[in-house]
């Protein structure tokens, strides 16, 4: 890392900014919120926004849209790459490393540790009736958060329209991801531009006092926030160098046959196309996973994925366990549990260093382009398509929790899983509506709730139910 660099984590780590959030203080929340980064990107955006917008006033509702429409339309983990967009608005390169570091650190301890498990000892019960339980609690949290995000982006019926024609494209028609996201935005932009008042940027909610980061930014942007060429390349450079440089080393070192040469070239590619989200990209890692490097099984990439989908972080978090899974059956000349650590981790190190590049590079330009009319309404407009993303994801997810077989369907132009009623989980279903009940009509906490069937799950597999 450059002098440069350093010596802007230096100052971002010292210094508080004007905004009088110290960075203990930022270091605390940001773990508060790593901790509490459950169910998927909906799960993990609200508890951000809930933690940061309503409780610490930290940032604005119509800045935290604006920081996640961006994310949206990066490749790689949205709700990570917000965590990272924030913590550098707050303290600078410094924070959004601790911001984004933080909020992959309990997925990275979590899916390792599950996966020593899983290669010593298979399926066991005590965890599956944990899994068990969190993943009904899990679905409670997503539906909330899919109400209170739509609660706040849809606030006119042409957003609604937007949301809903966005949830029909890609829940029955399987239309990209990134067509829903450029479609959204053209309309929001003509709709900005012609002056229609629906497509107007979300304001600061009146009877509150002024975000933090709101505060100090102001009218004049802080040096850090301000785009200069110089300052893209140097970040340009530093990140570049610690994504590339690895994946060369093991290409030379290893050969383009070796597994972690394959872990670091895959999942480098995969860092480059994972638009709309770990779910629109699991299926096909799933398939070059299996099918093509023969690295894991079927009903192991199945496995792997309820372990990311009940651990805090990511989803994508699972791509450590592709990458463990992978070592630890071609180890070469490493003892196996070893090679499966390296392998891991590697996979995690390629998947999550563009993340930084894409926030470090581009978001103090995204941030100069605030107050641009026709910017504000195309984000609007994929503000709203992203509800109807949102709650196709948390659809998915509800199919397989609450259903142990779907069926697809494939005719006339649709493509979708349709659930077997007769293999509905009367446990599961039993499970997420006390968990739903306790969110929605008794404002019990995330972390109860999730500790609470957590407990269930594993009573009932003492109980024999499940």
């Amino acid at each position: 890392m450059d002098a440069t660099m350093e010596k802007t984590i230096d100052a971002g780590a010292s210094r508080h900014l004007d905004h009088g959030i110290s960075f203990a203080e930022a270091f605390r929340v940001w773990l508060r919120v790593a901790v509490l980064s459950f169910g998927g990107p909906a799960g993990q955006i609200a508890v951000m926004h809930r933690i940061l917008v309503e409780e610490k006033n930290w940032i604005s509702e119509s800045r935290f849209l604006h920081a996640l429409n961006y994310c949206m339309l990066l490749p790689g983990p949205e709700a990570q790459q917000l965590a990272t967009y924030i913590g550098w608005l707050l303290h600078r390169t410094a924070g959004g490393i601790m911001a984004g570091g933080l909020f992959i650190l309990p997925g990275i301890i979590a899916i390792m540790g599950l996966s020593y498990v899983y290669t010593a000892y298979g399926n066991v019960g005590f965890v599956e009736a944990v899994f068990f339980g969190l993943k009904a609690a899990v679905l409670a949290i997503v539906v909330h958060a899919v109400v209170r995000v739509g609660r706040r982006a849809l606030r006119n019926r042409v957003m609604i329209a937007l949301a809903a024609i966005a949830f029909v494209a890609i829940f029955f028609f399987n239309v990209p991801f990134p067509i829903i996201i450029i479609a959204a935005g053209l309309i929001g932009y003509l709709g900005a531009k012609s002056g229609r008042p629906e497509f107007a940027a979300i304001e600061h909610s009146g009877g509150k006092k002024t975000a933090a980061v709101d505060s100090l930014l102001g009218e004049e942007l802080p040096e850090h926030v301000h785009p200069s060429v110089a300052r893209a390349l140097r970040v340009s450079s530093v990140w570049l160098l610690l994504w590339v440089v690895p994946v060369a080393v093991l290409l030379i070192g290893l050969g383009q046959a070796n597994v972690f040469s394959q872990i670091a070239l895959f999942f480098s590619k995969m860092a480059m196309v994972t638009f709309g989200g770990a779910y629109a990209v699991l299926a096909y890692v799933a398939q070059q996973a299996v099918e093509h490097y023969h690295w894991l099984q079927p009903r192991e990439m199945l496995d792997g994925l309820g372990m990311a989908e009940t651990t805090p972080g990511p989803l994508i978090m699972v791509l450590q366990f592709v990458g463990f899974m992978a070592a630890y059956r071609d180890p070469g000349a490493l003892s196996p549990m070893v090679a499966a650590t390296l392998g891991g981790l590697l996979a995690t190190w390629v998947t999550f260093i563009p993340c930084f590049l894409w926030i470090f590079l581009g978001a103090p330009s995204i941030e100069t382009l605030r107050g641009n009319k026709g910017l504000a309404g195309a984000l609007s407009a994929i503000t709203a398509a992203v509800v109807g993303v949102i709650l196709n994801l948390s659809i998915w997810f509800g199919l397989h929790t609450l259903f142990r077989q779907t069926t697809p369907v494939r005719s006339f132009g649709l493509s979708f899983d349709m659930p077997v009623w007769g293999s509905l989980d009367v446990a599961a279903f039993v499970l997420a509506a006390a968990a739903a009940t306790a969110i929605f009509r008794l404002n019990i906490g995330m972390l109860w709730v999730l500790a609470g069937s957590c407990a269930a799950g594993v009573a009932l597999r003492f109980a024999g139910v499940v």
